[in-house]
């Protein structure tokens, strides 16, 4: 991506090398996919087991305080700022369209683990968003597991991350968050899974069209970028970690979707920039 000259938005709170608090429950918005790759090495992986486990993990990270950052890091942290600019130029934009006000969310760095008003979160987990606090929150050493664990990497591909936590915001101030949220708590598990999944691709299809306008306004796609987010997209399927996993997937527990609808929303985006396409909840299962 070309960055160069890009201002680094403001509503950040670095809290990286601060003292990690205690982890108990967490109530995001739907499992993140780095959750998911803690398991891989165990042969065996239940999404159901997973999402009763966020409810009832108990550890405690030792302290880092005082520690130096890498110039890796650094530069990680000041290119998450500059994408998160990017976010908050786009859909402000994007919303006076539609005769609102985008207000921005903000972005806490962290290491380890973390206090948000949906609960305590680890990095282990992912980045996630939590509407209670309008923050999305990133361990910047997610994007080393990326490429580690999936071999999903690039800077774009870092840039569709953090662009799909800024879409959950984009769903919660439309009122589409908060609506799925509330259907889900009085459903099943196969069925709440399943409307996790419309909100998970509209996500996608947030971060493609935040990646459309950002080069329109910006230039700041280059040749190989398309790829990284789409290869990206492909390898945090549903169905893709479950057969890295165990060889085989179970679809009544896909919560972020298929490889394929991954693929096919952030595309959608990527390729119309329009708002008015992400119609994930009004599509059939088959439409998906």
């Amino acid at each position: 991506m070309k960055l160069t000259g890009r201002r680094e938005s403001t509503n950040v709170d670095d809290r990286r090398g601060m003292s990690a608090a205690k982890v108990g429950g967490l109530g995001i918005g739907g499992i993140v996919i780095a959750l998911l790759m803690t398991f891989l090495s165990k042969g065996s992986i239940d999404l159901n087991d997973i999402v009763s486990n966020i409810g009832t993990m108990n550890v405690t990270e030792q302290a880092e305080g005082g520690r130096e950052f890498t110039a890796e890091e650094q530069e990680l942290a000041k290119f998450s700022k500059q994408i998160l600019a990017g976010t908050e130029d786009v859909w402000t934009e994007e919303f006076k369209k539609l005769g609102r006000t985008y207000e921005p969310p903000k972005m806490v760095l962290y290491t380890g683990s973390v206090q948000t008003a949906c609960g305590n979160g680890q990095s282990s987990m992912g980045p996630f968003y939590c509407s209670a606090d309008q923050c999305l929150y990133i361990d910047l050493s997610f994007f080393s597991s990326m490429k580690q664990q999936l071999g999903a990497d690039g800077d774009f591909a870092y840039a569709y991350v953090i662009a799909h936590e800024v879409g959950h915001h984009v769903e919660y101030l439309l009122g589409s968050l908060g609506k799925a949220h509330e259907q889900m708590s009085r459903m099943n598990s196969t069925d709440a899974n399943k409307v996790s999944v419309r909100l998970e691709l509209l996500a996608d299809f947030y971060a493609g069209v935040w990646a459309y306008h950002d080069n329109k306004m910006f230039g700041s796609i280059e040749d190989g970028d398309l790829e990284e987010a789409i290869r990206c997209a492909q390898v945090i399927g549903d169905n893709y970690l479950q057969e890295k996993a165990r060889g085989y997937s179970q679809p009544e527990t896909f919560t972020h979707g298929t490889s394929k609808q991954r693929m096919k929303w952030l595309k959608l985006g990527l390729t119309t920039g329009d708002i008015r396409r992400g119609n994930t909840f009004e599509c059939s299962d088959a439409e998906l």
